[in-house]
């Protein structure tokens, strides 16, 4: 609103230079995009990623199955290395087990798999995702950590458009801001050594 009044007020003021209505006009230009052009970044590119997490949810569903897998005995836990300093946490959440279970065509299959269950013993059941071969793999995404995603996806698009315009702003009033010091500089140039002499300019 006051790029706005700023270029009304300056229209016909004799103080007037052309870096100030640039000025203005690009701080109403910032303005416009601020509110028409980075929402629709944001939203355009959220729907884009929404869109591609929903099918990636859709295919995860159709090509992973659950499994029931029976715990065998306990697997060795790998030690914590200094380029996996998470491996702890992920050790204190789930922990592997040495697992049976049936793939999708029937066969038997077998292997180290990690299980959430703190007491999962000899015998003990509990359930594994496996892809069409049989092999163990990650739950499939949820609806909603999909949406969730997007969600992020397009904030950040919003938050990143929003940047860009601001920057673009600043280096164009940083310019003009060098360009006004550049002319007061010429002009000084000129009325500086008769300043404050009797009779200069008559």
């Amino acid at each position: 609103m006051r790029a706005v009044s700023g270029l009304w007020r300056w229209r016909h003021n004799p103080l007037r230079r052309t870096t100030d209505l640039v000025e203005a006009w690009v701080a109403c230009a910032a303005a416009l995009l601020l509110v028409l052009a980075v929402p629709a970044a944001g939203w355009g590119l959220g729907g884009l990623a929404d869109e591609a997490m929903a099918e990636s949810v859709r295919e995860q569903s159709a090509e992973r199955r659950p499994a029931v897998a029976r715990v065998l005995r306990a697997a060795p836990s790998p030690g914590r290395t200094a380029s996996d300093p998470d491996s702890a946490v992920d050790q204190r959440i789930r922990r592997p087990v040495v697992a049976e279970w049936t793939a999708p065509d029937g066969t038997r299959r077998s292997g180290t798999v990690t299980t959430a269950v703190p007491t999962a013993g000899p015998g003990d059941t509990f359930r594994i995702w496996t892809d069409g071969s049989g092999d163990p793999v990650a739950r499939p995404m949820d609806p909603d950590t999909a949406r969730a995603h997007a969600v992020l996806a397009g904030a950040g698009a919003a938050s990143a458009a929003a940047g860009l315009v601001e920057a673009a702003r600043r280096t164009v009033v940083r310019r003009l801001m060098q360009r006004r010091y550049e002319e007061l500089d010429r002009e000084w140039a000129k009325a500086g050594p008769d300043w404050g002499r009797t009779g200069t300019g008559s």
